[in-house]
């Protein structure tokens, strides 16, 4: 089981050169990780594989919940350089279940790596993994961008977060075999539907005369 070695948060770079080896860290960590479960990751071979030394990996990543933590949240960034408007017509609704299926899709083809950044993810805290956070803001942005929220109630982030966390777990039974890839887009869809139905654009139902 992966843990986390240190209590101390991981360091931020600073400089275009520490930003470029952090880079090549998670390229690194992604690579390897695609082929080998988390426990089965070294921290040394990732070092090597990016060509930095292995305290310069520690200093920014102390443990490997750190370190597969940072992948996903270089995952969740990519998706938001990609995410683009709905189709005309397309339901809030819709818009966030088509992305959600269409980031399922992408994750589900990379298993591996898809369930070591989860696991990584749903251990960390966010006292010393401050890319938990960053995943959640991220994420949560870009949900509301494609429900069309600008200025959002604490409702809808309430409502957004409930849809994530259902995402997450929906996407932990299709990896865990438990669910087939129909079953997680059916789940999602619905999920989204039921979920989303409160939200403060939602279209208010006309009140019966008397």
């Amino acid at each position: 089981m992966a843990r986390i070695s240190s209590a101390r948060p991981s360091a931020e770079p600073s400089s275009p050169e520490q930003h470029d080896r952090r880079r090549r860290i998670l390229r690194a960590a992604a690579r390897i990780g695609g082929e080998k479960s988390l426990e089965r990751v070294q921290m040394h071979e990732v070092a090597k594989e990016a060509g930095v030394a292995i305290g310069t990996l520690y200093r920014y990543f102390p443990s490997k919940v750190h370190l597969f933590t940072g992948v996903m949240a270089a995952q969740v960034d990519r998706l938001r350089e990609q995410v683009h408007a709905p189709a005309p017509g397309t339901s809030p609704e819709d818009a966030v279940a088509d992305l959600l299926v269409q980031a399922s899709r992408y994750l589900m083809a990379q298993p591996v790596l898809s369930a070591s950044m989860l696991h990584a993810s749903n251990t960390a805290h966010v006292a010393t993994v401050p890319d938990t956070m960053h995943i959640d803001n991220t994420f949560r942005d870009i949900l509301l961008r494609a429900v069309g929220i600008d200025d959002p109630t604490v409702q809808d982030v309430t409502l957004v977060r409930l849809v994530m966390q259902c995402w997450y777990g929906v996407l932990q039974s299709s990896l865990n075999g438990r669910a087939s890839m129909a079953d997680v887009e059916s789940d999602i869809r619905l999920a989204c539907r039921l979920l989303l139905a409160p939200r403060s654009n939602a279209p208010r139902s006309k009140k019966r005369r008397a």
